[in-house]
């Protein structure tokens, strides 16, 4: 019976550092997503940290004055900035965690020479904890650095003295020090999560794989979603489906209740059934396909539906809040042109110019920032995606190296990792197109109205000093205009077109690694 092995903070920090190039590579991307989530998460808490003035005459909160941007200056705004920033994150962890699987097997062949020297498997898995915790702290401590540095560099006041972005406040300690802790020791309890199933034995490695079939009860929850969606639209009342300047979102408890329902079961759905949509997708190849790619990718995905799963659902939500996103705008946009319209006949009704000026476009130019967010998000998300492909291509190296010493030509099996890629992701973006859609005409309604609304110009050539009477003024009476917010179908096609191209260029840059994994010397390893 072999010793425990006396495992010290020293002794776990040097075999925590110890590793090859590819061990280098997994602590380099770690330590990237950990300085990612920093940034964006430092970047929600300065928001955060803007004081709301008090404004004594009115009783109410007043503006923050000293930025430049609406969405900093408007009390009301900022709390969707800091989601934003927090939803961010998202992405942004799930690669820090994804990174934790690069070269597993060889880290795990050290594991087991460690667990032949007497180490515990909780000894083991400190090992794997450690080493992602210290990489992601080096990467949370680079975003402490980098963050304070842009904070330095961009603290300019424009030519009003107004300041673009909030440099003039710090965030709170609490919640630094949350940033500075909580990431490390998440990116160390993900990492032990997703090699739970690794069992390191002093003999040699083994993997305890889901062999039960997933269960498609995810999708009653989108039907549910869909459901939920559509009592939206039966119970709002036509005059609630005209948003107006200040009242751009649904009313009423019911139909917001039903929009909360409906959006908690679409994110869980997409989340929780990409791996029944991979069983299902991997069965229809597996019955109609004829070619061997088609037929071995159906294979794969039958066999491991689970794999890739945590990651394609990551991007499924942004390609879904991509779609509401682009719902929202299409009913901004019809906001925009019926107030223009109204303020034209304003102007032709005899009242000056200024009228045009009524029409503020800020929530359709805000949408931009939305845009940015989800594109770095989906960026991420795929950054996420190729290293799971690059795991897999790797961890299947043995296995290709026979296929390809039987006669199989390498351009068989990137077919084969192509249609793996995209036989469950087609249908799911489409699916998350859809419901993201249905969700953004849910909260704002398929219409948008300006004017309705009556009131006295003055017509008198000297102006009007005093008070409007019948005989300096006359009664304009402004129609209600309604533009209908029709469903952006140039904008949801280029998402689906470019949320295939991100997939198709991981999956190329995934591929990259199959010639080199795939020489006859590696059916020699072990």
């Amino acid at each position: 019976m072999s010793a425990v092995l006396e495992m010290r903070p020293a002794v776990l920090l040097r075999l925590a550092r110890a590793g090859t190039r590819t061990d280098t590579l997994r602590v380099v991307l770690t330590a990237a997503g950990a300085l990612l989530g920093t940034l964006a998460l430092l970047a929600g808490l300065t928001v955060a940290a803007i004081g709301t003035p008090l404004d004594v005459t009115a009783g109410s909160r007043a503006q923050s004055d000293q930025y430049s941007s609406l969405l900093l200056r408007e009390p009301g705004l900022r709390p969707g900035v800091c989601l934003a920033f927090g939803l961010l994150t998202l992405p942004v962890l799930a690669l820090a965690g994804q990174c934790a699987r690069i070269g597993a097997p060889a880290r795990d062949r050290r594991l087991a020479a460690l667990r032949l020297a007497g180490a515990t498997p909780r000894q083991s898995s400190a090992v794997v904890a450690t080493e992602t915790g210290l990489a992601a702290l080096l990467g949370a401590c680079a975003g402490f650095a980098v963050h304070f540095t842009l904070r330095a560099v961009l603290d300019e006041p424009n030519a009003d003295g107004r300041l673009p972005l909030p440099t003039d406040v710090l965030p709170h300690p609490v919640g630094m020090a949350a940033v500075l802790l909580g990431i490390p020791l998440l990116s160390a309890v993900s990492s032990a999560v997703l090699t739970r199933r690794v069992v390191v034995s002093p003999l040699g490695v083994t993997r305890r794989t889901r062999t039960r079939t997933p269960r498609p009860w995810p999708g009653l929850l989108l039907l549910a979603a869909a459901a939920a969606f559509a009592g939206v639209g039966a119970l709002r009342p036509e005059e609630s489906s005209l948003p107006e300047r200040d009242s751009v979102l649904v009313e009423g408890g019911l139909p917001l209740l039903l929009l909360l329902v409906g959006g908690v079961c679409t994110v869980l759905g997409l989340v929780l059934g990409t791996a029944w949509l991979s069983h299902t997708a991997g069965r229809i190849l597996h019955r109609f396909a004829r070619g061997a790619p088609a037929l071995l990718a159906a294979r794969r995905l039958t066999a491991d539906p689970w794999h890739g799963s945590r990651t394609l659902s990551a991007f499924l939500a942004c390609v879904l809040v991509g779609a509401g996103a682009a719902a929202v705008r299409a009913t901004f946009s019809a906001l925009w042109n019926a107030e223009t319209a109204a303020a034209h006949y304003e102007a032709r009704a005899g009242v000056d110019d200024r009228a045009l000026t009524r029409a503020d476009p800020f929530y359709l130019d805000s949408m931009f920032l939305v845009d940015v967010a989800v594109v770095t998000a989906a960026v991420i998300a795929v950054g996420g995606l190729l290293v799971a492909l690059a795991e897999a291509v790797a961890a299947r190296r043995r296995t290709h190296a026979a296929l390809l010493a039987s006669g199989v030509p390498r351009s068989v099996l990137a077919r084969a990792t192509l249609w793996q890629t995209l036989a469950p992701a087609v249908p799911a973006v489409l699916l998350a197109l859809s419901l993201g859609t249905a969700l953004g005409r849910g909260v704002m309604g398929r219409q948008a109205a300006a004017g309705g609304h009556r009131f006295r110009a003055c017509v008198a050539a000297d102006g009007c000093p005093g008070a409007l009477t019948d005989a300096n003024s006359k009664a304009v009476e402004v129609p209600e205009i309604v533009r209908a917010a029709h469903i952006p179908w140039a904008e949801l096609a280029l998402q689906a077109g470019g949320a295939l191209v991100l997939l198709l260029a991981a999956t190329a840059a995934a591929l990259l690694f199959l010639r080199s994994t795939t020489s006859v010397e590696e059916l020699r390893t072990q």
